[in-house]
């Protein structure tokens, strides 16, 4: 039988996780605020012709180079980042012998949740 993952999550390996994904949701929200500001001061900026540098876009390389960084870990690990703002993340698993995705959210204390692979967050059912 083939599987659409490599990588697969115990329960306890994904709320092991936990501490460290919260901690990239917060960076990842921190980077993206930063971009989204150095964009609009861009913008007016670009719009005139004048050519920009120094600073201001050294630090906009370097939080989005932050950002695609956190993005790679989720990908390394195979862990799907549904939602940023909402903190929603999906581990691969197998639940009674059945590939799924353990669901979480970071409002949720520990990983209580899974749902078939292609339903999403509104086919959760209880661990």
């Amino acid at each position: 039988m083939s599987h659409r993952f490599t990588k697969h999550y115990t329960r306890e390996e994904a709320t092991a996780l936990l501490p460290k994904i919260r901690q990239w949701l917060e960076d990842l929200s921190h980077l993206g605020a930063k971009v989204r500001r150095l964009d609009g001061e861009f913008k007016p900026v670009l719009r005139s012709g004048i050519d920009l540098g120094g600073d201001r876009v050294s630090s906009w390389v370097r939080a989005m180079i932050g950002f695609q960084e956190i993005l790679g870990e989720f990908e390394r690990g195979e862990i799907q980042l549904k939602d940023i703002e909402r903190g929603l993340i999906d581990f691969p698993a197998f639940v009674g012998g059945k590939e799924v995705f353990l669901c979480w959210e970071k409002s949720e204390a520990d990983v209580e949740f899974w749902h078939d692979l292609d339903t999403g967050y509104a086919g959760r059912e209880c661990l």
